[in-house]
C-alpha cells in the first residue's frame, strides 16, 4: 500500500494527514499525539476513525497540522483521517457517514462590521 494524503479543515485550523500501513503510530508535527493533545477527549476524537473501522493498530499517520486552537486542530486531523480511511476501503464510509465524520464543518468566525464593536455587539448607545 503507498501513502494516502488527505486534507481536513475546521475553523481556521488545517491538517495533512499521511496515512501507510505500520504498527498504529500517530505523529502530530513530529510529535506523538498524546504529548501534542493532552486531554483525553482531544485524543479520543484522533482516534474515533480508526475505532469505528475496527483498525486501530494497523496504519501509521504523520500530520502536519497548523491554524486555529487545539480543539479545531483535532477536529482537522478527524476529518482527514475519516477521508483517508473511505479511500483505503470504500466500506467504511458506511461506518463513517452516519456518525458525522465526513462532513466538512462549516461553521466559521464572523468577521467584525465596521462601526460596530465586534460581529453583532455594537457600540454603547447614547440618546443625549
Amino acid at each position: 500500500m503507498e501513502v494516502v494524503h488527505k486534507i481536513g479543515r475546521r475553523k481556521t485550523a488545517v491538517a495533512r494527514v499521511y496515512v501507510s500501513e505500520g504498527k498504529g503510530n500517530i505523529t502530530v508535527n513530529k510529535r506523538d499525539y498524546k504529548d501534542y493533545f493532552g486531554t483525553a477527549p482531544l485524543q479520543y476524537k484522533i482516534q474515533q476513525a480508526f475505532a469505528l473501522t475496527g483498525t486501530e493498530d494497523t496504519y501509521d499517520v504523520k500530520v502536519n497540522v497548523y491554524g486555529g486552537g487545539i480543539t479545531g486542530q483535532a477536529e482537522a486531523i478527524r476529518l482527514a483521517l475519516s477521508r483517508a480511511m473511505c479511500e483505503i476501503n470504500e466500506e467504511n464510509r458506511t461506518v463513517l457517514k452516519p456518525e458525522g465524520l465526513l462532513t466538512r464543518d462549516p461553521r466559521m468566525v464572523e468577521r467584525k462590521k465596521f462601526g460596530q464593536k465586534k460581529a453583532r455587539k455594537k457600540f454603547q448607545f447614547s440618546k443625549r
